[in-house]
């Protein structure tokens, strides 16, 4: 049976589908790394399937394997996150639909429901990052996107690549303008820009409320950014920027733990001298805890925001986006002076039979007397006179993992001296616990701000002594004292000689160091302009303009956009008119026959001159001669040569005066 037209002039071109395929690709390319192995296999196979069946000329699939597939797309779905709705299942179900679309995809209309469906995939992206990078990657994806449906609607087959992309090109410049009013006139709602859904705390960055040996250096290799820091005012010296994160006390031989502490309003905490008061952007970490200089003030807290029983400081939800938080620090204090036989016993306990080294040591300090501060000292002068060294790569350890450190591998990162000093400090009746936090904050050459990196990512000790409370000793400052003076990161990037003179020596690591600076005051700008451009901002921008109340923002924007659309139309239109004629015979041409159709006697559609001339001579016989002088006088000039003559040109103007006479 023969096919109809319609189905004819609505067949897909096959090189249209192969462009369809390769932007697939593109837009789906980033979320293949997060979805589960078979559904990126699935999605890779199925467009494999529709190259070969469209080069072979197979038959589309019948509607009951398509059904077949479809039910196991979303049993796939459900058996890999247990759901098919949230942030992760609803990306791999998006996906997969969009992988099975392929079975179905014959005429344009289907290409059209695709496309349709790639633009809405595109969205799904900054959910998982918000990075520059992402914007301009997607925006090439779009770019893409829109010269796919170009070329759709085309009827004359596939266009060139070069002119479908730069049709698509300019369609996305055209929309720019209308999308930075909207994004700067529309009210806002509190919160960024995106919000993350809260199945996004599967995946976790930084810190956590668990720590093992390994844990804090596997950290040590990340650039990636912990959080972002403007202090207002003065600044502390390194050995004050301990950032203090979760508190562990609870140990079992190997690991430690933060369980539930209650929380207080303020916890017994006397300062002492000047503080700090410093602005914190913090990356999302899927964690409560927030991050601040040892100790924050209970009295200016930020929003939002408690204090433990351990004095951390803390979010009342995770925090699944970034946040922008102001806090203030005394590093001068006393730290809970008093301390409850509750609160003792829980600091003093140890795991029964795990480290007996390591207590018969501790326990031999505290029977040579002297007092708490004699203990602390003979722990930290072992550290510092026998041969114990820091790595980036410790040994792997057993069972009982202090006494394997202190007397046999002696070779470890932050967390092990940590968490050894604290073991001994309680096998010798000092309380005491572990505390996970950041060392240091490395100021961008280029801008107001300092950075803290995931490889800044420190653990240090916290002894109870009386009259004092609660004292920070750093035991790995013994080891290694310029952990404490310069970041992890600085210790071999090259830091120091970039500083010394910032485009100076041309060697590989200052190049990266500029380079990273460059990148991070770059996403600073970002996330600071744009990602947390919310009603606070946006107030004070409106403000600035004397838009600051609701009504006249709504009109400024109603009127703008009303503006920028006529603007646009009128642009387009003035596009469409037909251009001016720059052939001078011609030009006198219309000149005549406009003069003639004021009259009632316009020129026919496809009327030739003579034709036309004809016609005028029998219906106005009293124009005869002067229209057919006119008429030979333009075919003259117009095509008896290739350029016409000065000489025709005046024939033609004297035609043209003469019939206006």
């Amino acid at each position: 049976m023969k096919k109809p037209a319609a189905s004819r002039i609505d067949a897909l071109p096959q090189r249209s589908l192969w462009r369809l395929l390769g932007v697939m690709l593109l837009v789906i390319a980033p979320h293949l790394l997060r979805l589960p192995p078979w559904e990126s296999a699935a999605v890779l196979a199925l467009g494999v399937w529709r190259v070969v069946a469209t080069r072979r000329q197979w038959p589309a699939p019948h509607a009951a394997i398509k059904a077949g597939l479809t039910i196991l797309a979303f049993v796939g779905v459900y058996a890999s996150f247990g759901r098919v709705w949230g942030q992760h299942p609803g990306v791999a179900l998006l996906v997969i639909m969009l992988g099975l679309k392929l079975t179905e995809l014959r005429a344009r209309r289907d290409v059209v429901v695709t496309v349709f469906l790639l633009y809405f995939l595109l969205l799904t992206h900054f959910l998982f990052s918000q990075e520059l990078w992402t914007l301009f990657y997607l925006l090439a994806c779009t770019i893409a996107v829109t010269a796919v449906l170009a070329d759709t609607h085309h009827a004359g087959g596939a266009l060139p690549a070069r002119l479908a992309l730069r049709i698509g090109g300019r369609l996305i410049a055209q929309s720019l303008p209308l999308m930075l009013l909207m994004f700067l006139l529309c009210p806002r709602i509190p919160g960024p820009l995106w919000t993350l859904p809260d199945d996004a705390g599967a995946a976790r960055s930084g810190l956590s409320e668990t720590m093992s040996p390994g844990d804090v250096a596997r950290l040590a290799s990340s650039d990636e950014v912990a959080f972002r820091v403007r202090f207002e005012g003065a600044i502390p010296p390194a050995a004050d920027r301990y950032w203090r994160g979760p508190v562990l006390w609870a140990f079992d031989g190997r690991s430690w733990s933060a369980p539930p502490q209650p929380f207080t309003a303020n916890p017994p905490l006397q300062l002492e001298g000047p503080g700090y008061r410093y602005e914190t952007t913090l990356e999302p970490s899927r964690t409560p805890w927030l991050f601040a200089l040892d100790y924050a003030d209970a009295s200016a807290l930020p929003e939002r925001t408690r204090l433990s029983s351990d004095y951390e400081l803390m979010s009342w939800k995770p925090v699944n986006e970034r946040l922008r938080y102001v806090a203030q620090s005394q590093p001068r204090h006393r730290a809970q002076p008093d301390l409850s036989d509750r609160e003792r016993r829980r600091l003093l306990t140890l795991p029964a039979g795990y480290n007996a080294r390591a207590r018969a040591l501790a326990q031999s300090w505290q029977q040579a007397g002297g007092g708490d501060r004699a203990i602390v000292d003979r722990a930290l002068a072992m550290f510092r006179d026998e041969a114990f060294f820091y790595t980036l790569e410790p040994p792997r350890l057993g069972r009982d993992s202090v006494d394997e450190f202190l007397f046999q591998t002696r070779r470890g990162f932050c967390e092990h001296y940590a968490s050894s000093f604290v073991v001994l400090m309680r096998a010798a009746g000092l309380p005491a616990r572990v505390v996970t936090g950041y060392l240091g904050a490395e100021k961008n050459p280029f801008g107001d701000h300092y950075v803290v990196r995931q490889s800044d990512a420190h653990a240090w000790a916290e002894v109870w002594i009386a009259g004092f409370g609660w004292t920070r000793i750093d035991p790995t400052a013994t080891v290694s004292p310029a952990r404490v003076e310069q970041s992890l990161g600085a210790l071999g990037s090259g830091t120091r000689q970039a500083r010394e003179g910032l485009f100076g020596a041309l060697d590989w690591q200052t190049l990266r160091y500029q380079a990273r600076s460059v990148y991070d005051w770059i996403d600073a700008q970002w996330n600071g302009l744009v990602l947390g451009y919310g009603t606070d901002l946006q107030r004070d921008l409106l403000d600035r303009i004397g838009l600051g109340n609701w009504r006249d923002m709504l009109l400024a924007l109603t009127g703008t956009i009303t503006a920028t659309l006529l603007l646009i139309g009128g642009l387009m239109m003035r596009k469409r008119r037909p251009a001016a004629p720059t052939d001078a015979a011609l030009r006198l041409w219309r000149q005549a026959t406009r003069q003639l159709q004021a009259q009632g006697l316009p020129q026919n559609r496809g009327e030739g001159p003579r034709d036309f001339a004809d016609r005028v001579a029998r219906e106005r016989p009293a124009l005869a001669a002067p229209v057919r002088a006119l008429a030979r006088a333009y075919l003259q000039a117009r095509y008896e040569a290739v350029e016409p003559t000065s000489e025709a040109l005046r024939e033609l103007r004297l035609a043209v005066d003469a019939l206006k006479r």
